[in-house]
């Protein structure tokens, strides 16, 4: 009967010890989350009561399972606990993994609703979305170093490899150069605030939305959906336009190329016109102005503002089209012309018609 009874107790009692403590730590985080409101943090926190009980179960399992007092466990026994330990250790990771996300999450949050400047905030998730990729990348390299380090053979060859570690650590520096300038560009963009997640950059010659920043790559989706991706590196090596630099309000140009004979003040009246009926048009500011000529057309500038990138391409399409379509009803003569007359001749030049004609010969 005792050989029955102490292996239930050993794992019956783990279990039934781990789901009270579980439920006591989760009815106190759901009423500290209940008691403020003004912060997510609690109620992240209990996303983390599965890796807990995990936690609190590998615990438990491993420092008693050796009093279950079964043959099959006095057999096995390191084979068991060494199956425990590192199902402990990866739990532990996997919960030091969540609470941290929940607080960082926590943090941005609180950030963002207290926040008004846009461009803080993108700032802040940028910044606090690469701190939880350093997190689970340190954790992780930790909780890997450990199960390794748990097996003898792994410790006895320790003093050997950290003996080599300065010539290895050579030999990596090198074969990794790209990879180390990623991770510290990507460093370098999160707290040097050159582009955020939610910036409108212009990166070889593609106009898109940063999407995404990791330690070692960026992504950038494009007016088409695209999404290019491009080593962090790049960004801290070569130039690039980051229209959400210092404001998201933008100013945007049209250019027409139009007869000389065209009506500028005339066109001046329409866009004022076009822009007033415009809702994508932010009002602060507008122009039309001749740039240059050339001997068949001039040049004509059409300045207009807008709040953001969208906003300003809008603006810039609605006004190309309609004053385009204004000009073709009311004023053809106004758009460019290919002149097809025949070229006069210098003066004492005569053609072969004329020199027929004087001579009376044909």
């Amino acid at each position: 009967m005792e050989n029955v009874l102490r292996p239930l107790i050993v794992v019956g009692g783990s279990v039934v010890l781990t789901l009270l403590v579980g439920w006591l730590a989760d009815l106190m985080l759901r009423r500290a989350d209940a008691r403020h409101p003004e912060t997510p943090l609690w109620g992240l926190l209990r996303r983390c009561r599965v890796a807990l009980l995990l936690v609190l179960g590998a615990a438990l399992l491993r420092g008693a399972f050796r009093h279950a007092d079964l043959q099959v466990v006095r057999d096995h026994a390191w084979g068991i606990g060494q199956i425990l330990t590192l199902t402990l250790i990866a739990a532990s990771a996997w919960l030091v993994v969540r609470i941290a996300t929940a607080v960082v999450e926590s943090s941005y949050a609180r950030y963002a609703t207290t926040t008004r400047d846009p461009a803080r905030v993108r700032r802040v998730r940028t910044q606090v979305t690469l701190i939880q990729r350093v997190v689970i990348a340190v954790v992780g390299v930790v909780a890997v170093a450990a199960m390794l380090l748990s097996f003898p053979a792994m410790r006895t060859v320790g003093a050997s490899m950290l003996a080599s570690a300065g010539v290895l650590g050579i030999v990596a520096g090198i074969a990794a150069q790209s990879t180390l300038g990623n991770l510290f560009a990507g460093l370098q963009i999160a707290f040097g605030d050159m582009v955020r997640i939610g910036d409108t950059v212009v990166v070889d010659g593609e106009w898109g939305t940063v999407e995404e920043i990791t330690l070692t790559f960026l992504a950038v989706r494009t007016w088409d959906e695209r999404r290019i991706t491009m080593p962090v590196s790049y960004f801290t090596s070569k130039p690039f336009e980051n229209w959400s630099r210092g404001g998201v309000q933008m100013t945007g140009t049209v250019f027409f190329h139009l007869d000389h004979s065209a009506p500028v003040p005339e066109m001046r009246e329409k866009i004022r016109d076009i822009l007033r009926e415009c809702p994508a048009w932010d009002g602060r500011d507008w122009s039309l102005a001749v740039t240059d000529t050339t001997p068949t057309t001039m040049q004509v500038r059409a300045v207009v503002t807008a709040k953001d990138a969208d906003d300003v391409w809008t603006v810039r399409c609605a006004v190309r089209e309609q004053l385009i379509a204004w000009l073709c009803d009311h004023h053809p003569y106004a758009l460019p012309r290919i002149s097809m007359a025949q070229a006069v001749e210098p003066p004492g030049t005569h053609t072969p018609r004329e020199e027929v004609a004087r001579t009376g010969r044909g």
